[in-house]
């Protein structure tokens, strides 16, 4: 398949530039395994579920990753962490005139100057001469997605993070999960609707285009996951009881994905460059909720994937027509997957 069988033309106007007024006041639209569209509202999630249903959440946390410096010579310099790779290590995006060379440094603050160890590809290996998520926390900005135009608020730290984040890594929210506030939380307790975690660090590579024409020609950022045993087990007493999987956002999916390579879902940690296109067989998610993503996008793919190539386009028009707002910010959707007698 080509790219290009996954653009679409979205008007400015529907791109989220700020999150809905309420935690949760967003629309959601509902597609039927066979494709029959439904407009709904995010409240309506509970009426979608069965009390058997299992709901897994990615528990990352958004880091400040977005550091601006200078380097020996004067020159400004903005860092993108990716990844922080130990306690005082980060692999980072840099944008200066001229990339800084291993053995160089670049200054921070007055109290913090971080060494240029190696490049990695597009990537450049950092050391720190304090903690790196201290470091952070203390300098760095909120890293907000490149379509959202306006500079970080103190209102964008509290919403462009879920509110059961706890495992700090980050460069980019599970969206998906915005949408959940503790009454939602609470009513789908009350509905006998159980949640289970898993951790995917979402990486910048999430928004970096695919810059081929045929989709098997592209290569997937790495993302660091980890799946506890007892979301392992939950999963496992899910299907015992005939409940569904349902994975809170395309990072839970990949990662209980990338974790069921072998044929059965396993606990422990990883990375994973698991890229999901039509024709791929699911093997632990049932349903999907998640938000409108962006044309020619490695997660447009998986969606389609997901729910079927046709029905997306129609939802995605139907989207446009009805406007629904679009990306981070923007308004979600419930998929179930389109072809339900997919081997597990």
């Amino acid at each position: 398949m080509q790219v290009a069988d996954f653009d679409f033309h979205l008007p400015d106007e529907l791109i989220a530039q700020f999150p809905p007024e309420v935690r949760g006041g967003s629309r959601l639209l509902h597609v039927e395994a066979g494709g029959t569209l439904h407009d709904r509202w995010f409240r309506d999630l509970p009426a979608l579920l069965r009390p058997d249903d299992l709901l897994v959440m990615n528990d990352t946390r958004v880091i400040k990753a977005r550091l601006f410096g200078h380097k020996d010579s004067g020159g400004k310099v903005e860092l993108l962490v990716e990844r922080v790779t130990g306690e005082f290590e980060a692999l980072a995006f840099i944008r200066a005139s001229h990339a800084p060379k291993p053995g160089s440094r670049i200054q921070l603050d007055q109290d913090v100057t971080i060494e240029v160890l190696a490049r990695q590809d597009d990537l450049t290996q950092l050391r720190f001469p304090c903690p790196v998520l201290d470091a952070l926390q203390r300098l760095g900005r909120l890293p907000l997605p490149p379509y959202i135009t306006h500079l970080p608020t103190a209102d964008d730290e509290a919403r462009y993070q879920t509110v059961y984040a706890d495992e700090p890594g980050a460069v980019a929210a599970p969206t998906a999960g915005l949408h959940f506030d503790d009454a939602m939380l609470a009513a789908l307790q009350d509905k006998g609707i159980r949640t289970a975690r898993v951790t995917l660090h979402v990486g910048a590579g999430t928004f970096q285009p695919v810059r081929v024409e045929q989709i098997a020609e592209h290569k997937m950022h790495s993302e660091r996951y980890t799946i506890p045993q007892a979301t392992v087990d939950a999963i496992r007493e899910t299907r015992a009881r005939g409940g569904r999987v349902v994975a809170v956002g395309t990072t839970s999916l990949r990662a209980l994905e990338a974790a069921s390579q072998s044929g059965d879902l396993h606990a422990g940690s990883g990375e994973t460059q698991i890229f999901i296109t039509p024709g791929y067989c699911f093997r632990v998610v049932d349903v999907l909720i998640t938000n409108f993503h962006l044309p020619k996008s490695t997660l447009l793919m998986l969606v389609s994937a997901f729910a079927g190539l046709e029905p997306i386009r129609t939802a995605y028009a139907h989207a446009i027509t009805e406007r629904y707002r679009f990306f981070s910010y923007g308004d979600a959707m419930f998929l179930e997957k389109h072809n339900p007698e997919s081997p597990r």
